[in-house]
């Protein structure tokens, strides 16, 4: 029997300030900031385990990291009885109002940090490995506007949605995407399966819709940063296809600034996010 019980913590962030979510030397990150809160809160050193990283700047509007507590401490987040009452069958998850917890936490944290949620999982849960989908949106404007300065990226000139959403359907052709990772990653297959790619026009400007079961550093970015040399007619849709086959990052476009990107779900076979 473990003398561990592991946790989902559900959060949203505004990325502006942060060095993205991994903790780093010198920098502010989003993950430093919510292990000392939590290690505050429980009285006990936590570290947490993030569904993924963000780069500097961007936004997570729901995201998911694991930790894991002690089963004896004293401020432990669960009543053994309501637990075993509400866990699933299927997955020995159990969901639990931690509403003192949860604000608890979003006192000693900085308004741009939200927790949304605590959950109590099973012991193998894993907030990396066990998503099954990561989906993101990339937004953009076309006209200055100061309440979208640092949450949307300012475009002068209105690109053609149409060659760019052609352009999106042959990426969903294809599952290599080493053209639009970023060099030296260290991952073991520049494999992913997209499942949605899309333009859709907003009162605002446009925004890109990207789901896929895991994504690649930078990647989202960088297939923003093509689409859009597509939507300026720099290159035909049908190009895609040779910057994809070619798996060489300097054949696609370049990345596009952090700000207009959102992390928007992570899903789980086993959780249903609160939000």
């Amino acid at each position: 029997m473990t003398d561990k019980q592991r946790y989902f913590i559900e959060l949203a962030y505004d990325g502006t300030k942060y060095h993205g979510w991994q903790i780093q030397q010198n920098a502010v990150s989003v993950q430093e900031l919510l292990n000392k809160a939590l290690a505050t809160i429980l009285r006990q050193p936590i570290e947490t385990i993030g569904c993924g990283r963000t780069d500097t700047g961007v936004h997570a509007r729901e995201f998911f990291a694991h930790f894991d507590l002690e089963v004896n401490n004293p401020l432990a987040m669960d009543d053994s009885q309501q637990a075993e009452e509400s866990k699933s069958t299927d997955h020995g998850l159990s969901t639990i109002d931690y509403g003192l917890k949860v604000r608890g936490l979003n006192s000693l944290l900085p308004p741009d940090i939200a927790i949304k949620n605590i959950i109590q999982v099973h012991e193998d849960a894993h907030a990396r490995f066990d998503a099954t989908r990561r989906s993101y949106q990339y937004h953009i404007h076309f006209h200055k506007d100061p309440f979208l300065h640092g949450y949307s990226w300012m475009v002068r000139d209105v690109p053609n949605i149409m060659l760019m959403n052609q352009a999106a359907a042959i990426i969903m052709e294809y599952t290599d995407f080493s053209c639009f990772s970023k060099s030296n990653t260290q991952v073991k297959t520049n494999n992913c399966k997209i499942t949605r790619a899309e333009w859709i026009k907003t009162d605002q400007g446009i925004v890109f819709h990207i789901s896929a079961d895991r994504f690649l550093r930078n990647m989202v970015r960088a297939i923003v940063g093509t689409l859009m040399m597509v939507g300026k007619h720099e290159i035909e849709s049908e190009a895609v296809r040779a910057i994809i086959e070619s798996k060489n990052r300097s054949n696609a476009g370049t990345s596009v600034p952090a700000c207009g990107l959102y992390l928007t779900e992570v899903k789980y076979p086993f959780l249903v996010s609160s939000s």
